[in-house]
């Protein structure tokens, strides 16, 4: 069977999709990563086959779209970004993938949620198609893209999908635990939750090396992730609230960034461009972020509780839903200083109740199927080509 997975340029998209493809590739499938250029030595050094899809992240039109979207904020930002997503980089992916699909042939396509050519392609080729969920779902995804959605079906000839069946119509993966789902009652008949396999190793950057610097206290991780890193008065804020506290302070600013611009700082608190988190985590008593999922999801896979920032996109969704169940406090971003990020970490860290809360979660994702289980949903939606409901 062959695999093709679709995804644009960005590794918190790009890095849930590896485990999935690595179990079907341990199965004795072919799989293969259809996207933009940026991503190519990335996919082939980790043993995949790259096939050129999607618009370039250096191109004209995505410099465009990047410049629009940061000149928003909250809620038009989110909807813009959305709207984007089929208006602008989608476009391009459904030419791309409807060439590949002619050449490689794929037997079944796995998209990455946020990656809507994936399913228009699929669906002029006649091949199945799963989605696999990397971030929150929106509640209001019908009202952002139905419009952007039926006028680029049309434009391939597919008939109208009002209710936008198509985006979930074969089989949905979610690694995110039914107690984080949010699907807030929206019937969903294809939702499959399985475990995270949390990867973050597509560099070769090593771990922590070295005892703490200071032995028996508490170590927090502190991050805003790969895409929300250009935030420095909130990772300002982070390095502030710990100068004087008895802890260990690990802060990463994305490969891109410069741990130097903060200045030096105590030996107790350390500034890095990136450090594998599944290398860090075991290590960790709390975790600071902005509550994107992939950082959100393999803190709870080790049981952590956190304090969460959120700035966009599903963050606020996520930082909702993981205060609900008791497992982190919330810090706005427009309230977010040295101080109520001290306060808030430090309450944590004092309050058992959030470590316990933690830690149902952990045990609820360890009893989910693991990618290696998901392959099987993989193998039969191909062969069969027909929806596959989840029982209840």
């Amino acid at each position: 069977m062959r695999i093709l997975f679709t995804v644009r340029a960005a590794s918190g998209h790009f890095h849930p999709l590896v485990p999935l493809a690595r179990a079907a590739r341990e199965a004795g499938h072919e799989a293969a990563f259809a996207m933009p250029p940026s991503f190519q030595g990335t996919v082939e050094r980790l043993g995949f086959r790259w096939l050129e899809a999607g618009l370039a992240d250096s191109s004209p039109e995505y410099a465009r779209y990047i410049e629009e979207r940061n000149r928003l904020s909250g809620r038009e930002r989110v909807t813009f970004h959305r709207r984007a997503l089929v208006r602008v980089l989608a476009p391009r992916m459904v030419t791309d993938l409807l060439q590949i699909g002619k050449s490689w042939r794929p037997d079944l396509f796995v998209r990455d949620y946020a990656e809507y050519g994936g399913c228009i392609a699929a669906e002029v080729l006649g091949v199945p198609h799963a989605a696999h969920q990397a971030g929150a779902t929106f509640g209001d995804t019908a009202s952002n893209l139905a419009e952007p959605l039926a006028t680029l079906r049309a434009q391939h000839g597919l008939p109208p999908d009002p209710e936008l069946r198509m985006v979930e119509r074969y089989l949905m993966l979610s690694p995110f635990p039914p107690a984080l789902d949010g699907s807030g009652g929206i019937a969903r008949p294809t939702l499959h939750h399985y475990q995270a396999t949390p990867f973050d190793r597509s560099g070769d950057e090593g771990g922590l090396d070295g005892p703490l610097t200071i032995p028996g206290a508490p170590l927090i991780y502190a991050t805003l992730g790969t895409a929300a890193n250009m935030r420095t008065d909130i990772l300002t804020a982070f390095v502030d609230a710990f100068r004087d506290e008895r802890v260990n302070l690990v802060v990463t600013v994305g490969r891109d960034g410069d741990p130097d611009q903060f200045g030096p700082q105590p030996p107790h608190i350390r500034i890095e461009r990136y450090i594998p988190q599944t290398l860090l985590f075991p290590r960790c008593d709390l975790v600071i972020s902005h509550g994107g999922s992939n950082t959100m999801l393999g803190a709870l896979a080790h049981g952590i509780p956190q304090v969460m920032v959120p700035i966009t996109a599903d963050q606020p969704l996520n930082a909702e839903r993981c205060s609900a169940v008791g497992v982190a406090r919330v810090v706005p971003a427009s309230l977010a200083t040295a101080a109520s990020i001290r306060e808030a970490a430090l309450s944590v860290l004092a309050d058992p109740s959030y470590r316990r809360a933690a830690q149902r979660i952990r045990d609820e994702m360890v009893s989910l199927p693991g990618p290696d289980e998901v392959v099987p949903l993989l193998e039969r939606l191909a062969r069969d080509k027909t929806p596959i409901t989840a029982t209840r």
